[in-house]
């Protein structure tokens, strides 16, 4: 990964990439860059971070608003023998000290406005590295961009395939998110090169422009940039933000092909496929990870999509495991996806197991014993993809595996065609119903709801949350919408930007219970999170 954007540059990429905004860490430089171009500002990033003391062995923290740049300078940490670690601005100042103390990084590297955030909020990040580097001005304490401008990079530095790569964190949907660490083995070797395949309808074409509305921080995209910059399409378009006045005439230029976003960003830009001449009318092929896309808003794409026959390619894993099964929906698969319990063609249906890479088990969360199919129970992977520890949490991380199988901590089916059926996290089930599934239904029914999200309340019937735009609901549309469904709890309706979430875009369930009810129990066990 330190020398990615150099060998694609020396091979002739042609790639263009077109941001919706600067760069954090070179605003001055514009929109629009070449791979070459890309390659020289890696090893600009790789001579400022060894200027700021950075060398090899070191881990380097990156904490800054979403952007790609995120990855580049993980690239040029990566390039100096330093291994990075990926963290999200989202996180919460208190949060962000647990994770910068189980690091202990040699540097790290954030904003001015970050850095202060945080020491107002009590928590100074700087507190917890040898050294700090802002990328966009001075700063008390910190070494500013003039500071390290201007140094030479060092030659590249390798490393065993097995040595720490990289690090990244968890959700963090439960509470404090766990640090993963991943080699180049894992997250290289068996995941990134697995996407460089042309596989038939669902492979990159170097004619494909492909726009990217994701989180950065995350796993996830690192190992998407060392795929997508070996399959070289024509374009690609970067989103930082899932705002469609700001996306709209960026994807307009461009028109994408192959469209990859968080499911949050999918329910921002929504509206966009709703206009005259929209942005998606040449997507072929529409990707999403981290959560599953609620079926009304796959059918929103699919259906505005001039393509003939346009896919959308849903993928479940964690950020441990890399991707663990695949699932596809068409047009028609969507028009029935909502249906009451036992409909496998629903959007909690994540499909089979990555061919030859991966296997699962379902067993009883207590005995740990194997259930028969058709029956709920806890969901255990075997990969080769599977991280190598959590930094601070080894006896977490030995918890987490029973014998040579990974606990996902997801409760779900598997049916007897050998699909796997996602019902709910463990810690947050309920026995009345799929809280999940619950969730589908009731937003299948409620065309003016953005989200739905129902929680499992222990002793009590599940608290369903309804987010439209205005905070209102009307009595009888709900009323219609629970008609056949197990008892619930009057529904709280709230606007977007009240519910807590996650970098990623998920939703906290347990900080939204605490907040709406004052209790923190959950349903499950919590043993496996």
């Amino acid at each position: 990964m330190g020398v990615l954007f150099d060998r694609c540059a020396d091979r002739g990429t042609a790639t263009r990439v077109h941001l919706d905004r600067p760069f954090d860490l070179a605003p001055e430089r514009g929109t629009d860059y070449t791979v070459p171009q890309l390659a020289v500002l890696v090893r600009d990033l790789a001579g400022r971070l060894t200027a700021a003391g950075a060398g090899r062995g070191d881990r380097v923290a990156i904490v800054k608003d979403n952007h790609w740049d995120y990855d580049l300078l993980a690239c040029a940490a990566v390039r100096i023998g330093a291994v990075p670690a990926q963290l999200s601005a989202h996180l919460a100042p208190h949060v962000l000290a647990v994770l910068l103390d189980r690091l202990r990084p040699a540097l790290l590297v954030t904003t001015t406005a970050l850095l202060e955030h945080c020491r107002r909020a009590g928590h100074d990040p700087g507190a917890l590295a040898r050294t700090v580097m802002t990328l966009d001005g001075p700063a008390p304490g910190a070494l500013g961009p003039d500071d390290v401008r201007g140094h030479d990079a060092p030659a590249p530095r390798s490393r065993h395939d097995d040595d720490p790569l990289v690090v990244h964190h968890t959700s963090g949907t439960t509470g404090v998110p766990k640090l993963v660490v991943h080699s180049t083995r894992t997250i290289i070797g068996k995941l990134a090169r697995f996407e460089t395949v042309r596989y038939p309808r669902i492979g990159l074409r170097r004619d494909d422009v492909l726009a990217n509305a994701s989180a950065f921080a995350h796993g996830r995209t690192f190992c998407w940039t060392a795929s997508v910059l070996c399959l070289a399409p024509r374009a690609l378009t970067i989103l930082s933000r899932a705002d469609p006045d700001t996306a709209d005439p960026l994807l307009r230029a461009r028109p994408p092909t192959v469209v990859e976003a968080l499911p949050v960003a999918y329910v921002r830009l929504r509206p966009l496929t709703r206009r005259l001449d929209h942005a998606f009318r040449d997507v072929r092929l529409f990707i999403s990870t981290y959560d599953a896309v609620h079926p009304p808003v796959l059918r929103a794409y699919l259906e505005a999509s001039g393509h003939r026959a346009p896919l959308w390619m849903q993928g479940w894993g964690q950020t441990e495991t890399g991707p663990l099964t695949f699932r596809f929906h068409t047009r028609r698969s969507t028009r029935r996806a909502a249906r009451p319990s036992g409909d496998r063609a629903g959007a909690r249906n994540l499909g089979r197991p990555v061919p030859v890479r991966t296997r699962l088990r379902v067993v009883d969360p207590d005995t740990l014993r194997p259930v028969p199919r058709g029956r709920p129970g806890l969901l255990l992977a075997r990969t080769p993809a599977c991280a190598l520890t959590y930094p601070g949490e080894a006896d977490r991380w030995a918890a987490k595996h029973v014998g040579r199988w990974w606990s996902t901590g997801d409760f779900g089916i598997r049916h007897r065609d050998g699909t796997v059926e996602l019902l709910d996290r463990e810690v947050d089930r309920t026995p009345q119903l799929s809280c999940l599934r619950t969730e589908d239904l009731l937003e299948d029914r409620l065309p003016q709801a953005l989200e739905v999200v129902v929680l499992a309340v222990p002793g009590q019937p599940p608290l369903p949350v309804v987010v439209t735009e205005d905070g209102a609901l009307e009595v009888e549309a709900w009323r219609r919408a629970v008609a056949g469904l197990p008892p619930l709890q009057p529904p709280t309706v709230l606007t977007w930007d009240l519910l807590p979430r996650t970098g990623t875009g998920k939703v906290r369930r347990g900080a939204l219970l605490h907040r709406l009810t004052g209790r923190t129990e959950t349903g499950g066990s919590g043993r496996w999170t």
